[in-house]
């Protein structure tokens, strides 16, 4: 049984509810459905939504994400970047998350379609903050170099855990340390880009390996971190070892700030995406402008 600070979820509304009907009429996917996130009703109805971008299929099988796998991906849609900038015109945002599935079948990876989706949601919508939330691209410098020039205001890659349970999470072409490098790299090539990351906690990790990951992500140059509670999509996920408590997370959201994160969200329904934390970020990427 979940406890009580795991029980709450929010009711519909009309946004919430034209963002559903927007998304199906122009065949889009969103993490916030394919990944069953907690957070729907609340960030659908609150306008924001993380919108995934090539497909709805992924070529890795981390053993706690709830998107399909297969060993290749559907085809591109050539017209997503135009309407998910029409969509976001809709809806009037003023920030947006894409993200996408992993896509090793493609020889760029997707890091093209994701440059070209940047590109034209700015095109349509000028005023707008575009953060993407990536996949790690084997660590390909040149994929990263496309992501870097579409100038998006941040970019985001998940650690997902801590170290010594990564191998047992993630995918094994994923890795700890590749997707620090990754972080590092995308700082490398464009510091005046945002970076930002993020952790589950409740899978059997200790405190000390929580403090030392998010030790190394700011070592990695990170910016933004997210730590929020994982919860099993079903019986075939790896199982949830551990329902931490609320004062855990904002001990952890106190560490990381005393780190030098510039933000930190932590607490049970806290997800990589999250709309409190979306509105914050951006609020402080027009004040250092």
């Amino acid at each position: 049984m979940l406890p009580e600070w795991l029980s709450i979820r929010p009711a519909s509304t009309a946004k919430y509810d034209k963002i559903k009907g927007t998304v199906s009429s122009l065949g889009l996917h969103t993490v916030c459905t394919e990944a069953h996130c907690p957070n729907i009703t609340d960030c659908w109805s609150g306008g924001t939504a993380t919108f995934m971008v090539l497909g709805d299929l992924c070529t890795r099988g981390c053993r706690f994400c709830a998107v399909s796998k297969s060993a290749k991906g559907i085809n591109v849609d050539m017209a997503e970047p135009e309407k998910l900038g029409s969509a976001i015109k809709e809806w009037g945002l003023g920030y947006v998350v894409i993200t996408s599935v992993c896509r090793d079948d493609l020889p760029d990876q997707g890091s093209t379609h994701f440059a070209r989706c940047v590109t034209e949601v700015k095109r349509q919508n000028p005023n707008t903050l575009v953060e993407l939330l990536i996949p790690d691209f084997n660590d390909d410098i040149e994929c990263l170099k496309t992501i870097v020039a579409a100038r998006p205001d941040v970019v985001g890659h998940n650690i997902e855990t801590v170290r010594r349970l990564s191998p047992q999470v993630r995918d094994r072409r994923a890795d700890y340390d590749k997707s620090l490098k990754v972080l590092g790299d995308v700082k490398a090539l464009d510091k005046r880009i945002h970076t930002k990351s993020a952790m589950m906690l409740g899978i059997g990790e200790a405190d000390e390996e929580v403090a030392q990951a998010m030790s190394d992500l700011r070592g990695a140059g990170v910016d933004f971190l997210a730590v929020g509670q994982y919860l099993r999509p079903s019986k075939h996920h790896i199982e949830v070892r551990e329902y931490v408590r609320p004062e855990k997370f904002d001990q952890f959201r106190k560490a990381g700030l005393e780190m030098g994160f510039k933000y930190v969200a932590a607490g049970p329904f806290v997800r990589s995406s999250y709309k409190a934390g979306e509105f914050f970020i951006g609020s402080m990427i027009k004040i250092s402008r």
